[in-house]
């Protein structure tokens, strides 16, 4: 898909309208991982330093209530993008009317601004009404409005037909900021063309949050590796003792079916052969390693063993290609991330296109201090899910127009 970029654009002297994604997580009125404003810079200075005037808008959260409203204002945000930027963003605490339309009227050359939450469209006068998540068209309009050109940059919620996304684009000339274009050349050339031998590690709870990737990447792979609690469901459809690990029964035989597919299609399925057990789950309690032939009926698997660690590594090697989405096992205890520490280390020393796609693959790279070591960390989760299965992204596909 050739899409518009950023450096299409003539920015000096115009106000260029940013949908970026500053979807942080905010604990007390602090946020607690700024990812994803760090992500999002290198837009945001081109502008500035090309003379532009920066008029930022994002989501946080989800808006259900006027508490909500309380507690997911983007203001906190405004103050960690002024310190990373060492200049001052103006916040304005409305998404739209006069106050937001007196500043954008303000703005100088080289300045930026940031308007609040756009989800707050999505409730009013006590009740739900979904203007942002619907795509309300008047909104879209509104947005588009108030710039004279438009840069998507949030590809979080590229797979969401949004009024700050899609709305906007179908106004204004549009075109994708640094951290899109990236999204698009590494994990669409993961769907698209990609450098062979292609092996996919994934895990994560459950088979059905990947039913759409694992189908797509079976025609896509030489090796998919799989781990984390949904491996399970894969190992009872091999007729294995799983105790009482986590389990998928209605996907059985979807599990069967996609292995036998793997098998025609002459891609290699890898499974873990030991696994980390439990007789509960928590950190705090006795667990010990197990062949995944061995376990007992009072157990459950709550991360890979080593054997699976060095089965796994040993799989990699040779790889042109490897993307990775979702944890080895149970990541947020300390007892069950081993599995999860030594898959991040194995795919960082690879000389090969290395992708995480979001979520908490991403949070683990970043905790271990290897996400300098991969060539692309995806900002979005469910996005970067929905674009590996084939499907269209109507942030992006509104760009393409």
């Amino acid at each position: 898909m050739a899409i518009k970029n950023i450096e299409a654009l003539k920015i000096s002297g115009k106000k260029v309208l940013m949908r970026v994604d500053f979807n942080v997580p905010i604990k007390d009125g602090v946020i607690t991982d700024d990812t994803r404003i760090r992500a999002a810079l290198p837009s945001i200075n081109y502008v500035l330093k090309n003379g532009g005037k920066a008029i930022l808008i994002s989501h946080l959260g989800r808006i259900k209530s006027e508490d909500d409203k309380k507690t997911k204002s983007l203001k906190p945000v405004a103050v960690k993008l002024s310190e990373h930027l060492g200049k001052e963003v103006k916040f304005v605490p409305f998404t739209r009317g006069a106050e937001v339309e007196k500043a954008v009227s303000e703005l100088k050359d080289g300045e930026l601004m940031m308007i609040e939450n756009t989800r707050f469209e999505d409730y009013a006068d006590g009740q739900e009404v979904k203007k942002e998540s619907k795509c309300d068209e008047e909104l879209g309009k509104y947005w588009a409005s108030l710039g004279d050109v438009f840069i998507n940059d949030a590809f979080g919620t590229a797979h969401r037909k949004h009024a700050s996304n899609v709305g906007i684009s179908q106004h204004i000339e549009s075109a994708a900021g640094f951290l899109l274009d990236k999204e698009i050349k590494f994990i669409g050339g993961v769907v698209d063309n990609p450098q062979k031998p292609l092996i996919a590690i994934l895990g994560g709870a459950k088979v059905s949050d990947k039913i759409g990737v694992i189908e797509s990447l079976i025609d896509k792979a030489d090796k998919i590796i799989i781990g984390g609690g949904m491996m399970f469901t894969f190992l009872k459809a091999m007729g294995k003792n799983i105790g009482k690990s986590l389990l998928e029964e209605d996907k059985l035989d979807l599990a069967k079916s996609l292995m036998d597919k793997a098998k025609s299609k002459g891609v290699e399925l890898i499974l873990p052969v030991d696994t980390i057990a439990a007789k509960e789950f928590k950190n705090d309690t006795e667990f010990r390693t197990v062949s995944c032939d061995e376990m007992a009926n009072d157990e459950m698997g709550l991360d890979i063993g080593e054997a699976s660690i060095k089965l796994f590594t040993e799989k990699l090697a040779g790889a042109k290609t490897v993307v990775w989405n979702g944890p080895m096992g149970v990541f947020e205890m300390e007892n069950y991330a081993q599995g999860t520490i030594g898959v991040c280390k194995a795919i960082a020393s690879l000389d090969a296109i290395t992708i995480i796609g979001g979520g908490d693959s991403a949070a683990a790279a970043e905790q271990l201090g290897f996400a300098d070591k991969f060539s692309h960390i995806s900002t979005g989760g469910g996005a970067s899910l929905e674009y590996l299965e084939g499907k269209v992204l109507p942030g992006i596909a509104a760009l393409d127009k």
